[in-house]
């Protein structure tokens, strides 16, 4: 009679394991958006955005235009996001916010249409420093 043996991470049950852990990770990112306050859904929002430029100006690089493709599509639909919450009623800076945010969208629009890595890496840089911005203006705030 002949043993079957299973070597583990091996086998017909890894892609459930593999779901389970992706459905785990994917709870628990949607835990961290629900809890989290507005201040850090802004940070968030940056980091994602940072994250898919980061990948877009890569597969760029790398000549795969479909992965360029869906990577701006995921950041410009943050920066639609960040836009749709500004505040245009605080003023010029809420309305200025609000043109760099629309500025930064066309201009993703454009690398997408053109394949443009210096497009992506210009609207990447813009995000950074906005970021870093926000990220102190919290500190900032805390600190008070």
């Amino acid at each position: 009679m002949t043993k079957k043996f299973r070597i583990v991470g091996y086998g017909k049950d890894d892609g459930d394991m593999y779901h389970a852990q992706a459905h785990a990770y994917q709870a628990y990112q949607q835990n961290q958006v629900t809890t989290a306050p507005p201040e850090k859904l802004v940070a968030m929002l940056y980091e994602g955005a940072i994250r898919f430029l980061t990948q877009a100006a890569n597969a760029c690089k790398d000549k795969k235009t479909e992965e360029t493709h869906h990577n701006l599509v995921k950041a410009q639909a943050i920066v639609a996001e960040l836009m749709g919450n500004v505040n245009r009623d605080t003023g010029e800076i809420g309305e200025n916010l609000f043109l760099l945010y629309d500025f930064m969208y066309h201009r993703l629009i454009e690398a997408n249409l053109k394949k443009d890595i210096k497009r992506i890496e210009e609207v990447k840089e813009l995000m950074v420093s906005l970021r870093e911005t926000w990220l102190e203006a919290m500190q900032r705030a805390k600190a008070k």
